[in-house]
């Protein structure tokens, strides 16, 4: 059984530097997020009510920023659901592996921007809800 919950996801601050020219936040390997980063890749005009995500991952972790813009993303891990919403570049939402997750409610420009802990491997997804759910029983 993979114990992961939504109670072991959660929004970590990330620094904020800020200057009259304007802001920045880094972002380094373990040093502020929990995992090395080994792939980024971000979402960027997504239509009206499209919704993205709908999957779970066996291994991977992420942390999920709304880079510009907010989102909504439903965290889901078989028996309990919650909804975080991302609205600030120097929050991400951290997703530990065996959690379904949907990605909803965009607004207009919103970009949001993933750091994995692993390079993409289709084998890692669980695309079907039925399918998660077997593999959390197992």
């Amino acid at each position: 059984m993979i114990e992961s919950t939504i109670y072991n996801c959660s929004v970590i601050g990330l620094n904020k530097i800020h200057e009259r020219s304007g802001n920045i936040t880094v972002v380094e390997n373990i040093r502020n997020i929990p995992f090395e980063v080994k792939r980024i890749y971000y979402l960027y005009d997504v239509p009206g009510g499209a919704e993205r995500g709908g999957h779970a991952h066996k291994a991977l972790k992420q942390l999920i920023v709304a880079a510009s813009g907010c989102f909504d993303v439903v965290l889901n891990d078989g028996q309990n659901k919650k909804v975080v919403e991302l609205n600030r570049p120097y929050y991400g939402l951290y997703v530990v592996p065996g959690i379904w997750r949907e990605v909803i409610n965009f607004s207009s420009g919103a970009i949001c921007l993933v750091l994995a802990s692993e390079k993409y491997d289709k084998e890692d997804y669980l695309r079907e809800y039925s399918n998660f759910l077997e593999w959390k029983a197992l």
